[in-house]
């Protein structure tokens, strides 16, 4: 079985009784930062083997993987916080795992995306994740523009590098909308702040920007 398992995005209380059986249980943790992973294991005391699976050596891992899965093994698969699949590893193994009739479950938790965006008072009953913009402006301005017209809710991921001109390229794209910047979540410092885009750009301005940021904008106006 393979098992894509939610940990914390900050607060290692929000592990889930389902999520620590699950650790304790399977032959092998794929760990994205396995660093990280084992201050979670250690704080639950669970001793398990962990290999490191991330974007980089995804190719080169996802078969040995397999291979361990198709002679028996238990795997489960972490991220350094979150849900594995979103923004994060997981998808091509979960893809190679089905095309190989491997059973593959998910033990649900914590999500930076539905907690950003519940907090976000926003209208949460359509939205759309967009992951992370990219890099340069000009790509990413095409990537906030091509949703100008959606009228669904719209939740970004961004770095705290880029959080500033990714607001200011939203507000060039999309107009002065209402929205909402969330990160530290669940930690001591967490934080929600919530304007038009034009005000937010201006409280970042006078602040230095830390850890990854959660954006979510309001949708157009039909």
């Amino acid at each position: 079985m393979l098992y894509l398992v939610a940990t914390p995005i900050g607060n290692l209380g929000d592990i889930t009784l389902r999520a620590l059986e699950v650790l304790r249980s399977v032959d092998l943790i794929a760990s994205e930062d396995t660093r990280k992973t084992s201050i979670l294991l250690g704080h639950y005391d669970i001793h398990k083997p962990q290999k490191s699976y991330h974007a980089f050596n995804e190719k080169k891992v996802v078969p040995k993987l397999v291979e361990l899965l198709l002679e028996g093994q238990s795997i489960a698969v972490v991220t350094s916080a979150g849900t594995p699949v979103i923004s994060d590893p997981g998808y091509s193994l979960v893809q190679a795992a089905l095309e190989n009739e491997i059973p593959v479950t998910a033990i649900p938790g914590p999500s930076a995306v539905v907690m950003a965006l519940t907090l976000s008072g926003l209208p949460a009953h359509s939205f759309t994740y967009k992951g992370f913009s990219p890099r340069k402006q000009g790509a990413r301005r095409r990537f906030i523009a091509a949703e100008v017209d959606s009228p669904h809710t719209l939740i970004f991921y961004e770095s705290p590098y880029r959080i500033q001109a990714f607001l200011e390229d939203a507000l060039a794209e999309l107009g002065d909308r209402t929205a909402a910047i969330a990160n530290d979540l669940t930690k001591k410092f967490e934080s929600v702040q919530r304007g038009k885009l034009s005000v937010l750009i201006q409280l970042l301005a006078e602040e230095a920007p830390r850890g990854e940021y959660t954006v979510v904008i309001e949708g157009a106006r039909q």
